[in-house]
Parts: structure tokens; sequence; C-alpha cells
């Protein structure tokens, strides 16, 4: 729920400021009438006046601002008085942060000014505004009417009659009938009653009409002001997140000061709770509802335990459809992103341990050597879900240590391609002759291809040979030794006539020379089209038809690369064929629609 601190009395423990004091400057003569014949109908006469002295600097006869915000109950009979013969007087009580105001209430001891206004300022001090007129004529003095024939009007003579002579008091309510308030915290409430420094003008002294009594010999000794008690009714200002308030820096500890630093609750934090608390800035900073009863707690960002604050963006906050506005601030552990929800360059994620965890992120471990510079994103040096290096051409492993198998000179430029059919050595570059080694794959750098379709190991030494004892190349690692001419997309109709067996969007994995024949490694994404040979979405083979003794695959189809493929089928021996009437493509996805376009209503 929202929360109200409790109201007491914010003049306690606070000195008022005014322009004089009697007996500032020297001791002075004043003259008064008793209370206790004031009291009483003034018609008796005001009996025999008493004279005495005012002297600042003598605490048995000063009497100083200090003593109208003094504790009444304990100080009953102590007051602040002006010096003699001035008009104008002026009590301005500032206060060190804002408050809430509910009501003043100034008990006089001298007869209430014939002329006064009450103001307060939102600025300390700069710029001051009316709370309330008070006059004995409120047209002829301020050319305003009087509340007391015109409801909500902003002056009173009810409380400007110079009787009673003494303890006369002048009240003014916050919150009236006229000024009717629904929720304490509004912009409106808050133009109303909120401070930072209050200020009593006191603008025409009147005497008291003693009716009866003997004319007095020098009338000047009962011209001034004199105030009994201040009272300033209000509370602690907290937009409703705060029921108590402590100590402020500039308040001397005292019993019932009413202290103006609020002891926040729902997440807010400020002097005031006038904002969110560091990490709670998910949706925007809101006031309690005084009305509703609404808390309007600020809401904890998602930054995954790697942050100590949030800001909040409206343009994140719009763009989440209002749900979610939080950014979070310095993301610790290696961590970044809106919600420290990833990790930064040169880092990833360790999948075992809790996105919350310190140490989800760990240091990329790529060998400088093998490593490429100029990925997409120039600084990663790993992928930052897997962990798995970007390599240079010809590098393998998940961390760029060593050559790809069909690979050597492993080096600043990464390595250089085998001059062989098959694998080679390593670091000499030698070809190796016998053909009990592994296959050759070639897998797309910086990779991991899973669940290899591996080639018989039976074949026997013969079948590797080429017509004319020479050793083949590989257009899948010299693709610059073949020439292909390939078959384009042309018209409707062109692909139509083609009568295309089957049309797949397939990744290529890996290739096999078998010397009479090739075999590639296909991993099929996408059936478009398929014959009497069934094709799932799994690894299969295909076979190239067009095959020359220097061993050039045509079309060219080059691993870890995504093709459409449109060909024929051998439904015989259940194998599809690539030939040069095919059709083979880098995949596009306008290509892949135009196709099934095409097979959907061009080819009935």
């Amino acid at each position: 729920r929202s929360c109200n601190p409790p109201v007491g009395n914010l003049a306690t423990g606070r000195t008022p400021v005014t322009l004089t004091t009697c007996g500032q400057n020297s001791t002075e003569l004043y003259c008064f009438y008793p209370d206790q014949n004031l009291l009483h109908q003034v018609s008796h006469g005001c009996g025999h006046p008493r004279c005495t002295k005012c002297n600042a600097n003598q605490p048995d006869n000063s009497h100083l601002p200090a003593d109208m915000t003094d504790d009444f109950f304990a100080n009953p009979i102590s007051w602040w008085q002006s010096a003699q013969g001035v008009h104008r007087e002026e009590i301005r009580l500032d206060f060190e942060t804002e408050f809430y105001l509910t009501h003043v209430i100034a008990v006089f001891k001298s007869p209430r000014p014939a002329a006064m206004v009450l103001e307060r300022s939102q600025d300390y001090g700069q710029t001051w505004r009316p709370y309330k007129y008070f006059s004995v004529n409120c047209t002829a003095t301020f050319g305003l009417q009087d509340d007391v024939i015109e409801e909500g009007s902003m002056c009173t003579s009810r409380y400007s009659d110079a009787v009673p002579c003494t303890r006369g008091e002048v009240i003014y309510r916050a919150l009236s009938p006229a000024n009717k308030i629904e929720d304490p915290y509004s912009p409106e409430a808050q133009d109303l009653l909120k401070l930072t420094n209050l200020r009593l003008l006191l603008l025409k002294r009147q005497e008291c009409p003693c009716h009866g009594s003997e004319l007095v010999e020098k009338p000047q000794r009962f011209a001034h002001y004199a105030i009994y008690d201040l009272i300033i009714r209000g509370s602690c200002f907290c937009n409703g997140h705060a029921e108590e308030c402590e100590l402020a820096n500039s308040t001397g500890v005292m019993e019932n000061v009413v202290h103006g630093t609020c002891v926040c609750r729902h997440n807010t934090a400020g002097e005031h709770c006038e904002k969110c608390a560091p990490l709670y800035n998910d949706q925007p900073w809101k006031p309690g509802d005084g009305k509703t009863g609404a808390p309007n707690e600020c809401r904890k960002c998602r930054c995954h335990n790697h942050a100590d604050s949030c800001h909040f963006d409206l343009s994140v906050w719009l763009a989440s459809g209002k749900r979610s506005g939080g950014v979070c601030d310095n993301c610790k552990h290696n961590t970044e992103g809106h919600r420290c929800q990833r990790c930064k360059p040169g880092y990833y994620r360790d999948r075992g341990k809790p996105m919350s965890s310190t140490e989800v992120c760990k240091p990329c471990t790529c060998q400088p050597m093998g490593s490429a510079n100029a990925t997409f994103s120039r600084s990663w040096r790993c992928h930052p879900k897997t962990g798995f290096c970007y390599c240079k051409p010809g590098v393998a492993g998940p961390n760029c240590d060593r050559c790809l198998m069909g690979y050597w000179g492993f080096g600043e430029n990464g390595c250089r391609p085998c001059d062989c059919a098959r694998d080679c050595d390593q670091h000499t570059g030698n070809c190796f002759n016998g053909y009990d080694n592994e296959p050759f794959f070639n897998i797309p750098i910086g990779g991991r291809i899973p669940d290899l379709v591996q080639t018989p190991t039976n074949e026997s030494e013969e079948e590797w040979k080429w017509n004319d004892h020479e050793q083949g190349f590989s257009a899948l690692r010299h693709p610059e030794k073949c020439v292909c001419k390939e078959k384009v997309l042309g018209s409707v109709t062109d692909f139509c006539q083609m009568k295309y067996a089957y049309v797949i969007k397939a990744r290529i994995l890996s290739a096999h020379d078998k010397g009479t024949h090739a075999e590639v490694v296909v991993k099929v994404k996408k059936v478009l089209k398929s014959g009497k040979v069934k094709i799932a979405r799994s690894n299969r083979s295909i076979y190239p038809e067009s095959w020359t003794n220097r061993g050039c695959t045509c079309p060219i189809l080059n691993p870890g690369t995504d093709y459409l493929i449109a060909g024929q089928e051998d439904s015989r021996t259940s194998k599809l064929l690539v030939n040069m009437n095919s059709l083979v493509k880098p995949w596009k996805a306008y290509l892949g629609k135009q196709v099934s376009d095409i097979l959907r209503t061009g080819c009935k």
C-alpha cells in the first residue's frame, strides 16, 4: 500500500528568522496590559499597564525568535517580540528540504495584525507565492473578496480583529472544503502542499481598544508585534513510499523534530523516495497512489546478478510494449547486453553453469597463429555460444591449433592445401602413398560436422588409380584448376522441360575422391520435390556424373555452403545424381521461393 509519514510540528527544533527583535542593539522599555485583564471583557477596561525592559543579550529579559517555536507546554509564557515602532515585520522559517504542510497556527501576545500575508516558497526562497491574505477589510487592503462572503477566496477577515487583545489566534488550513484533494501525491496536491520555506508578513499593526482607560503617556512603548507560539503542522514529503523519516544532515538532534529524509520502501530511493533504487529501474518511477492505496513499487531489472545498478530507457520500454525498460549498468563477470545476458567479446558461455553464475563466461582459448582476425564480428575471438574459434584458411580444431586434413604447413597465413589426391604430411607436405589412412574430409573452416557418413575402408588400391596413372586433383580443393559451365535458372518452361526428379536445399559436408567416381556427402535441409527415391532431412550422398581425369566435380560443390540442387535420380540404385544438366546454385531465400512457386503452379 502507499505510505503516509506521521504529522508533527515542523517548527519544533527550527529557529525562525525575523527582521527585528526587541532590545537587539540596546535595552528597550516597553509596556503591555496584563493577560488576565485582557482575557475578560474589554468593556471593563484594560486595567493598569505594566512596563519592563527588553534586552536580547540578557537571558532573563530577552524575547528571541526561537521563543516562538519552543515547547509551548514547557514554556507557556515565552514569546518573541519585535522592535518598537515597526509597521512591517517578517517572520521566515527555512527548511533544509521539502516538506508537506497541513496547517499553521500563530498565537499572538500583542493584538493580531490588521493586515498580514502567509506565503510559501518551493525553491528555497527564490520565489514566493501566497497561501492566504488576512485583513480587517480584504477589499480595501488587498482588492480581494472576503471568504466570509465568497467561499474559497484568498483573503479572510476571520483572524484580524484586535479582540482578544492577547492570545488571539491566526489559523490557516492547507486542506479545506475549498481545496479538495483526492490524491495527496498528485501534481496538484504537491503544488499546494509542498514547501521549502514559510513566511509571515506582518503589514499593519493595531492597538487594543481599551475603553475608559486613561490617556497613555508614551504610546510608542505599546507599538510592537509579539507572538507566543508559531505552530506549523506537516510531515516529511515521501511521495507515498515511506512512513517514517530520519535525521537530515543540517538538523540538530532533538525530540519531536520532524526530520526530512525519508526511510524509503517499495524499492525506492532518494531523500523523498523520488526515484527507484539503483537496481530497480525496469519500469518508470511513480508516486504511491493516495486515492487507491496502490504502492506503485519499483521493479527489479533482470541483470542476472552481474550488475549493481540499471537505468530506465524509454526507447527500450516502448519497444517492449511497455513491459520492460531497464538497461543494466557496467555489467561484471565478462558479460554485456541490456540484461548482462551474453558474454562479451573474447569470452563464451559455459552451458554447464546458470546465467547468474560469476563464472558463466569463460575466456576463448584460441591459438593466436591459427585464429582469424577478420571474422564477421571483428571483436569476437570465438563463437560466444560454443567457444569454437574462427580459423584461418585450412586450419581446424575448436582452438584453431592444427591443419585440416588435406592441408599442411601451419603458420601465420593458415595452412596450404596438399598437392595430393589424398592427405599429406602436415609438416612437410609430402603425400601419403598408403591408402590405409582416413579418407579426406573437407570440413567447413572453424566448425565441426556432426554425424559424418564414413566411407568404406575395404577398398582396394586399384580403385584409387587414374586411367593415365596421374594423381587427381579435387575441384573441392583446387577449384581454380577446373572449368565448369553451369546450368542457369531460365524461364518456367525451360525449368519444367528438364523434368527434374528431385529439388532440395542441402549443405555440402564432405567429398570423397573414389578415382572412378566422386561421392559428395550432404545434409538435406529442405525437400522441395522428390521422385521414386525417398529423401529424408538427414545426411546422405549425392553422385556427380561429370568426372574428368583431372578429378574435377562439375558443377562445383564447396563444403560448408548451402545449395539449391535440382537433378535426376537412378531409382534402380536409389542414387541422387548431379550432372551438367542439373541446376546447382548457392542457396538464397528468394531463389527457393521462386523454384517453389514454379513447382507449385508452373509445371502442370
